[in-house]
């Protein structure tokens, strides 16, 4: 008795790629194959460099809003029910930070207070907004300290104030000139409290590249900033920086267990909340729309199949009476469409991560081509982000083109192992 052949046997590999390879004049459909292997690939480049391009977006994004910002923040809560109330100081500041330091995900601990004045020079006022951090603490704030820009000298930060770029436009201000600092919680009298007023030497301006930061943040070293918002011995609050930020949320828990019953924590997912949840949908949305322009190019695997079925009934009629089953006719004509498939998602994959690799090339080319195009529409305020290629982002580019062009292409298989071959050689 005769072994039956396993699935997808050497005999239906040689049988699929001699179909695939036979020119239009033999009955083939080459120009179809091609057609349909170039619409995979692009399809899947665009896919491929999309994700990348989003991914990139999505990264300087995060590093902007995080440059100059804290990843986390400790806070402690006010008690006014306790017999004597409690505010919401931090005074064991120095104690907290040496056991947050003690933690390996955390960088950097630093104790700040937070305070809204008035900033004045020669009849201009503007608000702003005060942090008391220590020198060594603000250097590493890399949009801060490494910013693009940055007039002046940090080193010198102890000696005044560090202020944005935009609020020394504001002001009308530069490195050396005073500014003065209004905060009506100043001093305390026995008529009342009275506005203080002290005037600091601009000695450091920096361009964080985030407007609402460069416009109203003012840098102030943590000793004056104490006597100035009368918060001798406390802070208001200590910023942390992790050496993993998308992970912040997951660190919330260890840092409650080292910060004593008071403490509460926010990060930065809490306050960009928003426009992660924005970031999401955008990529939902991207991915669904790309999807539908790779289906439309799988599509096209299809009608060439079909075509190749239609041309190679006499072929299928001999097949059938040679003795191979209608398994064997539907796995021939699945591999032609699926090696077309393959093929054509492994090099629109390849091309997709070439160009997220070479996304400053592309730009530079761009703008040659354009004469300056990129480098005006980035003078005005345009943003081109750079390209972050993920496994991830792959895989699902990678896995959407394949299960779609394998998936359709078992409809016209079917119905060529369907075909009667008494029916296919009728007429031969």
């Amino acid at each position: 008795m005769a072994s039956t052949p396993l699935p997808f046997a050497r005999f239906e590999w040689m049988i699929a790629w001699r179909y695939l390879r036979a020119r239009r004049a033999d009955g083939g459909v080459s120009a179809m194959t091609w057609i349909s292997l170039i619409g995979i690939s692009l399809a899947v480049f665009a896919l491929v460099a999309t994700l990348a391009v989003r991914e990139g977006l999505r990264s300087d994004i995060i590093q902007t809003m995080l440059g100059a910002n804290a990843h986390a923040e400790i806070h402690y809560r006010r008690d006014f029910s306790a017999e004597i109330p409690v505010d919401h100081l931090i005074r064991d500041y120095d104690a907290l930070v040496d056991r947050i330091s003690a933690l390996p995900e955390v960088t950097l601990a630093s104790p700040l207070i937070r305070g809204q004045v008035m900033g004045s020079y020669r009849g201009r006022n503007v608000p702003v907004d005060v942090f008391g951090i220590g020198t060594q603490d603000l250097h590493n704030y890399p949009m801060i300290a490494a910013s693009d820009g940055a007039i002046g000298d940090l080193a010198n930060f102890e000696k005044g104030v560090a202020i944005g770029a935009m609020m020394a436009r504001q002001l009308g201000v530069t490195v050396g000139d005073r500014i003065k600092l209004i905060s009506p919680n100043g001093v305390k009298t026995p008529m009342g409290t009275s506005p203080r007023v002290n005037a600091y030497e601009v000695t450091y301006i920096f361009s964080s590249g985030q407007g609402f930061v460069d416009q109203s943040r003012l840098y102030l070293p943590l000793a004056e900033a104490q006597s100035f918002f009368n918060r001798e011995g406390a802070v208001d609050q200590v910023d942390l920086r992790l050496t993993k930020p998308e992970q912040a949320s997951e660190m919330v828990l260890p840092l409650l267990r080292n910060s004593g019953d008071r403490a509460y924590i926010t990060t930065w997912q809490d306050r960009a909340g928003g426009m992660i949840q924005a970031l999401k949908m955008q990529d939902n949305a991207i991915f669904i729309v790309l999807s539908i322009l790779v289906l439309i190019a799988a599509l096209n695997i299809v009608s060439g199949l079909i075509m190749l079925v239609k041309n190679k009934g006499r072929d299928i009629g001999i097949l059938r009476t040679m003795g191979l089953s209608q398994g064997s006719i539907l796995r021939v004509f699945f591999l032609c469409g699926a090696s077309v498939g393959t093929a054509g998602t492994l090099v629109g994959v390849v091309l997709g991560v070439i160009f997220a690799a070479n996304i400053d090339s592309v730009y530079g080319l761009v703008d040659w081509i354009t004469g300056s195009g990129v480098r005006d529409l980035e003078a005005s305020g345009f943003f081109f982000p750079s390209a972050v290629v993920t496994f991830g982002d792959v895989a699902s580019a990678a896995g959407l083109s394949l299960a779609l062009s394998w998936l359709i292409t078992v409809f016209p298989a079917r119905r060529a192992a369907r075909m009667n071959p008494v029916e296919a050689l009728r007429y031969e």
